[in-house]
């Protein structure tokens, strides 16, 4: 396997040095702030994630608000006190995409957090105390106990509230089988998946940084080579991972 250095040396070339590389390095949040945010707007990035999957980003941003207003500010517990009306009229509410299964699956999120609060004190907590080195019993639980967290729409769901981790792009790919790792080119295999969590975490050890940093530097490394000034202005490219 390559050392990380290499890695980092040969994205810096791509981006101009090593300081434009840094400047597009996303914020990872702390596990004291982490542990402090709300359930309901947990459950609110967690909803965006959803009906973002397959859907134009730019699209859901623009009717964020008339989904929030829709979905009651995304409280569980409030929402989990509506009827089968409530949830059988938003299939027809103009302020938000109308995907039925992507709805219900609210309704299942906010049970899922809402448990998950009763036996942690908070979702947040609960993300919060869950260790980089297991990132994927983390993403095992959101894909079980939650609805369509699946895949890479867990990941992303934990890069976009700032939780360190690692998101499996098709550049992350690309970079991991290129530093020597043997996996398949869309692992989803326990074992792959089991291997991709071990190289990262050497690589914790080999430069001290958080899994977000060396994902992102991972991608940055191979693949197209966006300009920096694109990556700046385009949020979701540089949270989902790419060159």
């Amino acid at each position: 396997m390559k050392h990380f250095a290499t890695i980092r040396a040969r994205a810096a070339k791509r981006k101009g040095g090593d300081a434009e590389l840094i400047a597009l390095l996303p914020k990872v949040k702390s596990a004291a702030a982490l542990a402090r945010m709300k359930d309901d707007r947990l459950l609110s990035d967690m909803t965006k994630r959803i009906f973002s999957a397959g859907f134009a980003w730019s699209v859901i941003e623009k009717k964020w608000p008339g989904f929030e207003a829709a979905f009651l500010g995304f409280e569980p517990k409030r929402l989990l006190a509506q009827p089968d009306e409530f949830w059988e009229h938003l299939a027809s509410d103009p302020r938000i995409v109308r995907n039925g299964q992507k709805i219900m699956a609210v309704r299942a999120n906010a049970q899922f957090i809402a448990g998950i609060a009763k036996e942690h004190g908070s979702f947040g907590k609960f993300l919060a105390a869950w260790p980089g080195a297991d990132q994927v019993g983390l993403l095992d639980v959101l894909a079980k106990r939650g609805a369509r967290l699946g895949g890479n729409t867990g990941q992303f769901f934990l890069r976009f509230i700032g939780k360190d981790c690692y998101v499996l792009s098709m550049d992350v790919v690309a970079c991991l089988r290129d530093a020597g790792l043997d996996i398949s080119a869309n692992p989803s295999s326990k074992k792959d998946l089991r291997k991709i969590q071990d190289q990262f975490n050497v690589w914790v050890e080999e430069t001290g940084m958080p899994l977000t940093h060396l994902s992102r530097i991972c991608a940055m490394s191979i693949g197209e080579n966006y300009d920096p000034a694109q990556l700046h202005g385009r949020s979701n490219m540089a949270q989902g991972d790419v060159s």
